[in-house]
């Protein structure tokens, strides 16, 4: 597998971010399978008549071959050694079936980022140690030595990660791993390798980890998931302004109700996405980096005469980040509970969005552009399944469920710190990239959608009850008596139609005009401002969001 989309310089100094990884399942593994007995049937499992636990055999029947468990078991054990990592082996299937569409996380939200970033802030404190006068042990920098240091960071690949990997198997601890990479690879820079020791002053791990989770996050979400988010609720506006006219029978609890457009229920969507968009765009994405608990200890300790906590503000702030001074070990992460919270909720409005546009599908309202090639089902030839929008759907549901348990988890943490955060940390890339794959099965399916007009014109052309409202409306107004009722006595549980409504309104009590004005509405026409909002979509979707979408 590859980190097959374009990062920036930051990431790889302009050289690809990774290589080929396990593609491949070992010729061994195959041959095996092809020389088995059981081909790719299927068998069954029979219990032997009962007898003590260690005498009862187990055994597989297949067109006549009789194999034991304990065999079974062998072969599947011996089997699962000759694999190796590749899209056909990996567990989940954003590494797997799912990789060409999520792959532009990986070098953010893959083991290879976290390692990356961990270097960067690494290299960078011990420049910004460089920078405090009071601190003489670590002088100034030449340019050069800037410029070397500065060089880990923009050339780091693929194989320097796979080095870091082989340090911490002998130190069994991953951010030591880092700083002995580090000071390997200064060994032979005679400037800095006088102040080799400064790596990871004062430092406690999580210093180092909660800068590298920031970064891994503000650097997903603006290079990756807010690109696609935006792109996302554009199509969405789209749809709204290229239907803005196009009358729609309204269903409230799935009856028929008074007509909107089409258009106007898509801009409902852009505009709720937006708001979220907004939501997201606004959390501070935050750091610490006060020493083991919190107060600097070790640093003043060192130096007691620097002012510790403005250097870690400044230095913290110097990477782009919200600097948080009130911690224990570890940063609070409530940051991280408000992004991924507003994240569920972005999702939770797709969702209702994905399972309206199928109801619409369903209906007829929308017809599916078809692919040469593609089969809807395996049985019914005539099948177009709307797969892109119940894959968001599922894909959505899979997210929020990672997402939910790290809000509700990450800012929990025993007394100064438990380590309960830093496995569950290692999956923000799960609820990220089941999020982007369902954007993109989204936007995958919106690409499909055909208005169907003649669909949604049969709709209302058989439900002239839904003027019910607007004449009963009207009579309020001029003062009839009993309106309500005695639209409700019209319309209710009968079936009504032009000729019908037509009668009833010519036998009113109304002015002139009133009732020429209600003898012109249709089903098509009774839309309200329902055009003019849609046609107003992009307008209010970057006055929600406060960004420039459009």
């Amino acid at each position: 597998m590859e980190f097959g989309a374009p990062c920036s310089r930051a990431l790889n100094g302009g050289r690809p971010c990774g290589r080929a990884v396990g593609t491949r399942i070992r010729r061994a593994a195959v041959e095996s399978r092809s020389r088995s007995p059981f081909g790719a049937s299927s068998f069954r499992v029979s219990p032997t008549p009962a007898g003590p636990p260690k005498n009862r055999a187990v055994k597989a029947v297949l067109k006549g071959h009789t194999v034991s468990v304990d065999k079974v078991g062998k072969m599947s054990s011996q089997s699962s050694h000759d694999f190796e990592l590749s899209s056909l082996t990996a567990l989940s299937p954003l590494d797997g079936r799912y990789w060409s569409k999520v792959k532009d996380l990986a070098p953010y939200m893959s083991e290879y980022g976290l390692i990356y970033f961990r270097v960067l802030v690494e290299i960078k404190w011990l420049l910004k140690l460089s920078q405090i006068p009071e601190l003489t042990e670590v002088p100034s920098f030449s340019e050069e030595a800037e410029s070397f240091l500065q060089g880990l960071i923009d050339g780091f690949n693929l194989e320097d990660a796979l080095e870091i990997k082989n340090i911490e198997r002998v130190t069994n601890h991953d951010v030591k791993a880092v700083e002995y990479f580090l000071k390997q690879k200064c060994q032979s820079h005679p400037e800095i390798a006088q102040v080799l020791e400064f790596f990871h002053f004062a430092c406690t791990s999580e210093d180092i980890n909660n800068l590298a989770h920031a970064l891994m996050l503000k650097e997903s979400m603006k290079n990756v998931m807010f690109p696609v988010m935006d792109k996302l609720i554009r199509a969405i506006c789209t749809v709204a302004k290229d239907n803005a006219y196009i009358s729609m029978l309204s269903r409230t609890h799935g009856q028929p109700a008074s007509p909107t457009t089409l258009g106007k229920e898509m801009a409902v969507f852009a505009v709720r996405l937006s708001r979220e968009r907004k939501e997201m765009h606004q959390v501070e994405i935050m750091g610490k980096f006060a020493g083991a608990v919190g107060n600097y200890n070790a640093h003043l300790a060192a130096y007691p005469h620097i002012d510790w906590p403005h250097i870690a503000e400044e230095f913290v702030k110097s990477l782009g980040l919200s600097f948080n001074p009130y911690v224990t070990q570890i940063e609070t992460h409530d940051y991280m509970a408000k992004l991924f919270h507003t994240l569920i909720q972005f999702n939770n409005i797709l969702i209702d969005f994905d399972r309206d546009i199928w109801g619409y599908i369903s209906l007829g309202y929308f017809k599916q552009i078809t692919k040469a090639g593609e089969i809807g089902s395996s049985t019914m030839p005539h099948k177009v399944n709307p797969i892109d929008f119940e894959n968001s759907e599922g894909n959505l549901g899979k997210a929020n469920g990672g997402l939910s348990h790290l809000s509700m988890k990450l800012p929990i943490s025993r007394w100064q710190r438990d380590l309960t955060d830093s496995t569950v940390l290692r999956n923000m890339g799960e609820g990220l990239g089941h999020s982007l794959l369902a954007y993109k099965s989204a936007l995958q399916g919106i690409g499909k959608l055909k208005v169907n007009e003649a669909r949604l014109s049969e709709d209302l052309n058989h439900s002239w009850e839904v003027l019910a409202e607007p004449i009963q409306t009207v009579m309020r107004r001029f003062g009839v008596p009993e309106p309500y009722e005695k639209l409700k006595e019209l319309t209710r549980g009968r079936a009504v139609s032009q000729e019908s409504i037509t009668e009833f309104i010519e036998g009113l009590e109304l002015p002139e005009e009133a009732k020429i004005n209600l003898l012109k509405l249709t089903p098509h026409t009774y839309i309200g401002a329902a055009a003019e909002l849609a046609m107003n979509v992009d307008v209010a979707v970057n006055l929600l969001s406060g960004l420039e979408i459009f």
